[in-house]
C-alpha cells in the first residue's frame, strides 16, 4: 500500500528546512525519541533560543511534530518528535549527503552502511518497498533496547552516461 504522506513529503519548504546543519542534528537527536527544547539544548550543547528557532522551522516544514506536554514546576514542557514517514529524495543527492554527512562518519565500528545499485523487477521493487516501509514505520515500543539510526532509500537509478 502506498504511503501518501511520504509521497507528498518533498516540498520546497522541507528542503529549505534541511539547509542548516543544526536541523540535521536536531532530526538525528529526535530519532532517538521525544525530547523537550531543554533536553535538546543540553544534548546538542546549544542554547534553548537557537533550538527553539530551528525546531519551529522543522515543525513549519512538517518534519517535526509536537508530541505532547508535561506539567513541571516552572510551567509546561512541550515534547517534540520526528514526523512519521520519510522524505523522498527523488534524485536529490545533495540533501541526502547533508543528512548523512555528520552521522555516517561518526558511526561506531561494526555499523553497516552501504550504497549500491540492484537490478529488481518492478514486482520485487514494490515488495521490497513494502517491507522497508513496514520497518521504517515501526512505532517505538518504549522498551530498553538501544536506538539504531535507519536511512532507507529505494528508487529507480538513472542510467549512467555513456563514455564517448
Amino acid at each position: 500500500m502506498e504511503n501518501d504522506d511520504a509521497a507528498a513529503a518533498a516540498t520546497t519548504g522541507q528542503f529549505k528546512a534541511l539547509g542548516h546543519p543544526a536541523r540535521h542534528r536536531l532530526l538525528a537527536a529526535l530519532g532517538q525519541g521525544e525530547a523537550t527544547i531543554s533536553q535538546l539544548a543540553a544534548a546538542l550543547g546549544s542554547n534553548k533560543g537557537s533550538i527553539a528557532h530551528h525546531l519551529k522551522v522543522l515543525v513549519d516544514a512538517g518534519l517535526v511534530r509536537p508530541a505532547g506536554t508535561r506539567q513541571v514546576r516552572g510551567g509546561t514542557e512541550q515534547y517534540y518528535r520526528r514526523a512519521p514517514g520519510g522524505l523522498p529524495l527523488e534524485g536529490a543527492d545533495a540533501p541526502l549527503a547533508a543528512l548523512t554527512g555528520a552521522q555516517i562518519p561518526a558511526a561506531p565500528p561494526g555499523s553497516f552502511v552501504t550504497r549500491r545499485a540492484l537490478r529488481l523487477t518492478p514486482a520485487h521493487a514494490r515488495q521490497l518497498t513494502a517491507v522497508l516501509r513496514d520497518l521504517a514505520d515501526q512505532p517505538d515500543d518504549g522498551g530498553d533496547s538501544p536506538f539504531y539510526e535507519l536511512l532507507i532509500g529505494l528508487y529507480p537509478a538513472k542510467p549512467a552516461p555513456l563514455d564517448d
